[in-house]
């Protein structure tokens, strides 16, 4: 067709060149999800989701089995002030997981802290209050450590705190001379070591400082992790720490600030160690960083880094205490616990697989 009839071309036979094209590209396939995709959808946006879930049902399957005196506000407030310190160092914790590491020290830590705290003020007889800052100096100066290794030297997370874990027990044992400072000189000379022991009163209800430190503690994270640009970069960082860096985020720098809150975070649970067992021991809590794993990965965080919710940590720790306590009162072997708890481990991580092909 000319430009000259072209011009001169009825609209009609317009009609007809375009009724007669293929129209086929303006189409989009829509792809219906099924029930399994929404569900694995739902449990990806809502991590905390599956260990809340477990933790009703665990609850009401035991409560059924023992009877009212397991779901009584006494037992509960008691399961509460037993994860109290696996809570604490939990959230450091999953502060470390959430950027695709692990904190194999945290443990030593809270218990180097703890007896700084002792040391300082029986030994140089420093006021308390001088000494818990002290503490919370080398539970930073200890994050910081890790961190700096991390960031900096491009070390593997584990490899590093599996070091650190180390050199920082071996250093507790020695500055402590493996010495315990006792409750009731505690409690007559330096009763403040003792605070998070303290506790409250509510009906039945009985709650020590230390479990609302905990849960003070995890909700003001969960507030900073969702709410503040830190937050979304400890994410970003986990996720994909190149893509990170492109969008402007100093990837060293968030990971040592990490590392070092959690010392820091270390150092309160060393505060709060110190109040649950009356006295300073250098032996104490030498569980603590495979109990806080225990309930990073049971509450649903991915040990891959980038996905998870505290909130889902705490929970995580609370199915730990709930199958711990249920069990003394039926009277079973206390195996039977390990046992279960190691189920729960594996299922967890299966099902955070399952839930992370959403993504892939």
């Amino acid at each position: 067709m000319t430009d000259a009839s072209a011009r001169g071309a009825r609209p009609q036979e317009f009609e007809k060149v375009l009724t007669g094209s293929d129209t086929s590209i303006a189409r989009f396939e829509t792809h219906e999800r099924s029930g399994i995709e929404r569900v694995q959808h739902f449990l990806h946006s809502s991590p905390a989701a599956v260990p809340l879930i477990v933790l009703i049902v665990s609850l009401l399957v035991f409560a059924t089995v023992i009877g009212g005196k397991f779901f009584s506000a006494f037992s509960l407030t008691l399961i509460l002030q037993q994860v109290a310190i696996v809570g604490i160092i939990g959230a450091a914790q999953t502060l470390v997981i959430l950027t695709a590491g692990i904190d194999l020290s945290v443990g030593a830590i809270m218990v180097l802290s703890s007896v700084v705290m002792g040391q300082f003020t029986f030994r140089y007889g420093l006021p308390a209050p001088l000494a818990i800052l002290c503490g919370f100096a080398v539970g930073a100066a200890c994050g910081y450590l890790n961190g700096w290794l991390v960031a900096r030297m491009k070390l593997p997370p584990f490899i590093v705190t599996l070091g650190t874990w180390q050199i920082v027990l071996a250093a507790n044992f020695l500055y402590s001379a493996n010495e315990t400072i006792r409750a009731q000189d505690i409690e007559t000379q330096a009763p403040i070591l003792q605070f998070f022991g303290e506790s409250v009163r509510v009906g039945n209800a009985v709650f020590t400082y230390g479990v609302i430190v905990m849960v003070l503690l995890v909700l003001l994270l969960w507030y900073v992790l969702n709410h503040t640009a830190w937050g979304r970069h400890v994410y970003a960082v986990g996720d994909d720490p190149e893509a990170a860096e492109l969008s402007g985020v100093n990837v060293g720098r968030m990971l040592i600030s990490v590392y070092v809150i959690a010392g820091l975070i270390c150092a309160l649970a060393g505060w709060a160690l110190i109040g649950r067992i009356g006295s300073v021991s250098p032996t104490s809590g030498q569980f603590a960083n495979i109990e806080s794993i225990t309930a990073v990965v049971i509450g649903g965080v991915s040990l891959f880094g980038g996905r998870g919710s505290i909130l889902g940590m705490l929970f995580g720790a609370l199915i730990v205490g709930v199958f711990s306590l249920a069990l003394r009162l039926i009277g079973t072997d206390p195996q039977w616990t390990y046992l279960l708890i190691g189920v729960l481990i594996i299922v967890a991580v299966a099902v955070d697989q399952w839930i992370r092909k959403v993504a892939g």
